[in-house]
């Protein structure tokens, strides 16, 4: 790939997605949903085209409020449900952990019959 210096950085190329809402209107046009190891879903009445770097910073409800935060890149856009699929490209250790306690805090006990 050419080295290009009139090109922006990586970093700007990057769109946010904040799930802070500021409204309610704002939480029911696209909210994070579906979350994995490796990504989440953002339903979004406008989704990011494939290929999409986006910096991502949503809430969380565990036995506090907590935010994870990160980069990933939109490799899905689904029609229904509008959205897009993320996948993460960095996580930090801490939000790597948070999700490692939501997936396992929802995880069916084992039967023991």
């Amino acid at each position: 790939m050419a080295d290009d210096k009139n090109a922006p950085s990586r970093k700007d190329e990057r769109v946010t997605i904040n799930k802070e809402f500021e409204s309610y209107d704002a939480f029911i046009a696209e909210y994070v949903t579906n979350i994995s190891r490796t990504g989440v879903f953002v339903r979004s009445k406008t989704p990011l085209p494939v290929g999409t770097q986006v910096n991502l910073r949503f809430t969380v409800i565990m036995d506090d409020i907590e935010t994870i935060e990160g980069i990933g890149e939109v490799v899905r856009v689904h029609d229904d449900p509008a959205g897009m699929g993320v996948v993460f490209t960095e996580l930090s250790s801490y939000s790597q952990g948070l999700i490692e306690k939501l997936l396992v805090a929802q995880r069916p006990a084992a039967s023991t019959e």
